[in-house]
């Protein structure tokens, strides 16, 4: 089909199922690699060494990306950066034959797993930062929840299919399976032209950019202020959120019915989450979203840390699913409606940052807590802190103020 024929609804629906089919084959190879150490070491030194090569060096690229993101075109720096894990995915594929020691293989994959998580952060703020370029303003509530439900069908999706590989092949046929859905990505994303992006004025020093872009994102009131609101979301969200296999574990039975039934409910909510904000919109006042999205979520922290039924609990994660997609999607939404687009790769490249640094940072905290002082309490806790965070939200002038745009 011609470009010129494409609306904007086509444009933007073809680049997110471009993103989500790369994401399906990424995801999928991330879940076979942390089954595949988990059976072959049983060992938590090298599942906690993988955690950190997936997280970190997507933590430390993310906001260098996100300047990348607001110098050159994004639509390369996505095709290249999914190329990037492509090719250390595919020449992992090729080695993998002659790696017959273990500790060997696993330092490869730890390689691989470190590449892939820099390519990761340049992506991510590039995509954010892509879609008001398609879609216009008043529609990126609704084209941010369609993305999160598609991402969250493919999270839903992915870990099935490694299970169902690795069960009929192994993880060697897992790695060429992502070269090829990466392929496919690729070669939809460069059917598709991309408005020209507002770029800001080229400097030699790729410092000051980033101390610009650091600058402007905690000096504007309403901006500031949601970064530091997403990564306490990000950190409080652990205990209930993150460590539901656990209290699932301890309070209803460790069978793993239990564990999936509970991932499932999780997952099919955030599905559902998506798919509301694509139907609503969310409210025109961004920030009472924001903020009814936050409560809400506090509350169901609460509730699951008193369910005492399994059925009352799966409901629970459920809705709690749904109110974690509307507090992404909110998020993203007010950035990408104020946040001037010349600037915008940095400020979701520092979210990316924050995501990747605040989730392990609260494993590390909630994790240890959780052995010593009960689950429950924790999660309470953190829902009483989500609370505080819709509180806040809904009474700051500062973040009023400093809200620009709001959509009809």
């Amino acid at each position: 089909m011609p470009q010129t024929t494409l609306s904007w609804q086509g444009r933007t629906l073809l680049f997110l199922t471009s993103q989500c089919i790369t994401l399906f084959g990424s995801t999928l190879v991330q879940m076979a690699i942390v089954w595949y150490v988990t059976l072959q070491t049983a060992s938590g030194l090298w599942l906690a060494a993988f955690s950190v090569c997936s997280y970190l060096p997507q933590f430390l690229i993310s906001f260098i990306g996100g300047v990348w993101a607001d110098r050159y075109n994004r639509k390369r720096l996505i095709i290249l950066s999914d190329g990037l894990i492509a090719a250390v995915t595919l020449l992992m594929y090729f080695l993998m034959p002659y790696l017959a020691s273990q500790p060997l293989l696993l330092g490869a994959l730890l390689v691989m797993s470190v590449i892939r998580s820099l390519g990761a952060g340049v992506q991510t703020p590039a995509v954010n930062a892509v879609l008001p370029q398609l879609a216009p303003a008043e529609q990126l509530m609704r084209c941010n929840g369609l993305n999160a439900a598609m991402q969250s069908l493919v999270n839903f999706a992915a870990p099935a299919a490694a299970g169902a590989i690795l069960s009929l092949s192994n993880l060697h046929a897992t790695l060429l399976l992502d070269v090829l859905t990466a392929a496919v990505g690729i070669g939809l994303f460069s059917c598709l032209l991309i408005p020209r992006q507002a770029r800001p004025e080229k400097t030699a020093n790729l410092w000051r950019d980033l101390k610009i872009g650091l600058s402007y994102s905690f000096k504007e009131p309403l901006l500031g202020r949601l970064l530091l609101i997403y990564g306490l979301f990000v950190l409080l969200c652990v205990p209930a959120g993150f460590m539901a296999g656990l209290l699932t574990s301890r309070l209803f039975g460790s069978d793993y019915w239990y564990l999936t039934a509970v991932e499932l409910a999780g997952f099919a909510g955030m599905t559902g989450g998506g798919l509301l904000m694509t139907i609503w919109g969310g409210c025109s006042d961004r920030l009472r979203t924001l903020a009814g999205s936050l409560t809400c979520f506090g509350l169901l922290a609460i509730g699951l840390s008193l369910a005492a039924s399994f059925l009352f609990y799966l409901l629970l994660m459920l809705l709690f699913g749904i109110a974690l997609t509307c507090v992404q999607t909110a998020v993203t939404t007010l950035i990408q409606e104020n946040a001037p687009a010349n600037i915008q790769g940095r400020i979701f490249g520092l979210m990316s940052s924050m995501y990747a640094g605040f989730l392990p940072l609260g494993m590390a905290v909630f994790g240890p807590l959780a052995d010593i002082i009960p689950l429950q309490w924790l999660m309470a806790a953190s829902g009483l802190g989500l609370l505080s965070c819709g509180l806040f939200v809904s009474q700051s002038r500062e973040m009023r103020r400093g809200q620009t745009h709001q959509s009809a």
